[in-house]
């Protein structure tokens, strides 16, 4: 039995990170799930959250945007459409993109078109200062 995960965090743009973990948990579509070395494999989608992971002592937050995760031979390939470790966040301008998303949700209804657009730029601004709020714990 393998004692660490290869995780791989991509987006269109670049290669976010590729580390030897200890395990990680994912915002999952239907619920947020963790993996551990010789984890069955798996293929499922992600939703707007908050990626964790462990590595030693380390613990580790990556703010994320829809996507997939793969888990085959304990190697996990997280495809997202963007990915911030909470080192890289820019704290302002995640908080003005709240605010911005709750003025445009006051004025829209569930019924407008644009409500789902406001309500996940909501909830993107939210994880990211979630996000960006956690330190590396040792």
């Amino acid at each position: 039995m393998a004692e660490k995960l290869t995780l791989d965090l991509v987006t269109p743009y670049r290669h976010v990170l590729s580390e030897e973990v200890d395990e990680l948990t994912a915002p999952g579509s239907v619920g947020d799930f963790g993996i551990l070395p010789a984890h069955t494999p798996l293929l499922t989608t992600l939703r707007i959250g908050e990626l964790s992971y462990r590595r030693g002592n380390e613990q580790f937050h990556v703010a994320i945007n829809w996507g997939f995760v793969e888990v085959e031979n304990d190697h996990v390939t997280v495809l997202v459409e963007t990915a911030e470790p909470a080192d890289e966040i820019d704290l302002e301008r995640a908080k003005a993109a709240l605010g911005r998303a709750e003025e445009a949700l006051k004025k829209l209804s569930p019924e407008d078109k644009e409500f789902a657009v406001m309500r996940s730029a909501l909830d993107r601004a939210m994880v990211r200062i979630q996000v960006a709020g956690r330190q590396t714990r040792r």
